[in-house]
């Protein structure tokens, strides 16, 4: 599309083109059309176990790609500003719609975490990632500009607030993500690391209070830390399907596990691709994940302003714990849990919220004019926090 655009044309569309990198939007195509295909061999046995037409999942994904990819170019197309403004609305939105769900939800699998819309159901909690990770790092960097502006504390009571509100569906596997996006933004944004030692205790607090008060929270960690105390019936299916594929795959629609595992398409995406296309493709699209991570880090690292830094961090975050949840719980590295794998696995809210949170990366990873590197102000923050804290002592 280079040919479209001189770089001396002032347009807005211009100015995207030659300041987005074009990588990672080629990344993300690619990834996209993979989970096409994962999810039109993956679903059709989902599908027709539900009496639904074979294809069902499979148009209503192709969909979903379309309006996700729509969302990631849109979005990176906004400045900096009015990406923290779309992160405030859909935060604030994302809010009131888990608040819906405990009153008006439709209880799937002991939890309460959808809306139905006519034939369409929304799981507001998946945008809440990206949304409350924008607004947390506006109001930690406000913070920092203006000493009298509370950012710190609103941020924690957001947290807080939010955290509960999963917790009441309940959705660990959200509250743990939104955990890591936080912890990342607060660490980045220089916070006293005696207050970061003091959220971790909390968060293991709460962590352990989990355990305690929800059966369907100590079953999983029960059976991953011992298989014979439950059932474990689709991790061995995902454990097998690995071993079935070997290095080269049984080749696509060939697969076993897709046939008894009951969310195939969604959160044993990873597993299918082992098996159909084998160790290699699936060590393939690890590297392909792994690079995409690395390549957005090393352009946040480019920004000389502190909201692009906390907030792609966070987005950063939420992207990179995602693919380690689905991927871990597959291999059995960690307790089960449905998660998706961001553009591969079959599901609309998740596939949008991703859309909007890989948009949001393109556009705080624009091309800046000048300025230093972020790495020598975040080095210089945490020095002044250092040299706080020994004068406190």
């Amino acid at each position: 599309m280079g040919f479209l655009f001189q770089r001396s044309d002032a347009s807005s569309l211009s100015k995207w083109w030659w300041t987005t990198d074009h990588v990672l939007i080629t990344l993300m195509v690619l990834l996209s059309l993979s989970g096409v295909l994962l999810v039109a061999t993956a679903s059709p046995a989902v599908a027709m176990r539900l009496d639904l037409s074979p294809w069902h999942f499979v148009w209503r994904h192709l969909f979903y790609t379309v309006l996700a990819l729509g969302a990631a170019l849109s979005v990176s197309m906004l400045a900096g500003k009015w990406v923290w403004r779309l992160g405030s609305l859909i935060a604030v939105g994302a809010l009131m719609g888990v608040l819906m769900t405990l009153v008006l939800g439709v209880e799937v699998k002991g939890s309460t975490r959808w809306l139905w819309l006519g034939p369409f159901s929304v799981q507001p909690s998946e945008f809440l990632k990206p949304g409350l990770v924008v607004l947390w790092a506006w109001l930690l960097a406000k913070g920092h500009e203006h000493a009298r502006f509370p950012g710190f504390i609103l941020a924690i009571g957001l947290y807080a607030f939010a955290v509960l509100l999963l917790m009441l569906q309940p959705d660990l596997g959200m509250a743990v993500i939104l955990t890591a996006a936080f912890f990342s933004q607060i660490i980045l944004a220089g916070c006293p690391l005696r207050y970061v030692g003091c959220l971790f205790a909390l968060g293991l607090a709460g962590l352990f209070a989990a355990y305690h008060s929800f059966g369907h929270v100590k079953s999983r960690i029960d059976r991953f830390l011992d298989p014979e105390s439950g059932d474990t019936f689709q991790v061995d299916l995902s454990l097998r399907s690995f071993i079935k594929g070997g290095l080269f795959g049984k080749g696509p629609g060939q697969g076993e596990v897709k046939m008894r595992l009951p969310d195939a398409h969604a959160d044993f995406t990873f597993a299918v691709l082992a098996e159909e296309m084998g160790l290699i493709s699936a060590f393939l699209i690890l590297c392909l994940y792994l690079y995409v991570i690395l390549r957005l880090a090393r352009r946040l690292m480019r920004s000389d302003a502190l909201f692009p830094i906390l907030a792609g961090g966070g987005l950063l975050t939420i992207f990179a714990t995602q693919i380690l949840v689905h991927i871990g719980s597959s291999l059995q590295l960690l307790p089960a849990k449905g998660m998706t794998l961001p553009f591969l696995s079959y599901g609309g809210s998740s596939l949008l919220a991703i859309g909007l949170t890989f948009g949001m990366l393109l556009a705080l990873t624009r091309q800046q004019s000048g300025g230093h590197y972020a790495a020598h102000h975040l080095a210089e923050r945490m020095q002044a926090v250092q040299d706080q804290e020994k004068e406190e002592r």
